[in-house]
């Protein structure tokens, strides 16, 4: 079985599994890199552009299945939730290390892939989850074009 096999094999076994009795949500590292403690950033940069297209790769496997992706992009989840506002799992600690998702809804459930990265010398990682919960929803602007308060 190829590694893109593997991966698709992995998230569909995750949509899978019940929710019952669980978080409302399932996690899985579908590959991990090494780390960087070493490194002068140069293997670290190809090691990011090679785990983003993986991530881009699946992503046109599975538009396939559910068609094209909603990108939800992370780093305003993590603002809104260091400024106090309660962000329900997974979204909260996916905030924390992961810039961005892609994202379908299928089956009254939320697919979303993304790299992963919790510090600049530690592993990229590539992350599959399966949720229930749906993703937070993006702040509307106000009058101004600023986000509401």
């Amino acid at each position: 079985m190829t590694t893109t096999a593997r991966h698709l094999a992995t998230i569909d076994l995750l949509r899978a599994r019940s929710f019952d009795g669980s978080r409302g949500f399932h996690l899985a590292e579908l590959a991990t890199s090494e780390e960087f403690w070493e490194d002068d950033g140069t293997r670290r940069e190809a090691v990011g552009d090679q785990y983003e297209a993986e991530r881009e790769g699946l992503a046109v496997l599975l538009a396939a299945r559910w068609g094209p992706p909603r990108r939800l992009p992370l780093g305003p989840v993590l603002e809104r939730s260091m400024e106090g506002e309660s962000i329900p799992e997974p979204w909260s600690t996916l905030s924390g290390h992961t810039p961005d998702l892609y994202l379908w809804e299928a089956d009254g459930a939320w697919i979303g892939l993304g790299v992963s990265q919790w510090d600049k010398e530690l592993p990229f990682q590539l992350l599959a989850v399966v949720t229930t919960v749906d993703p937070p929803a993006e702040p509307l602007p106000d009058g101004d074009g600023s986000p509401q308060a």
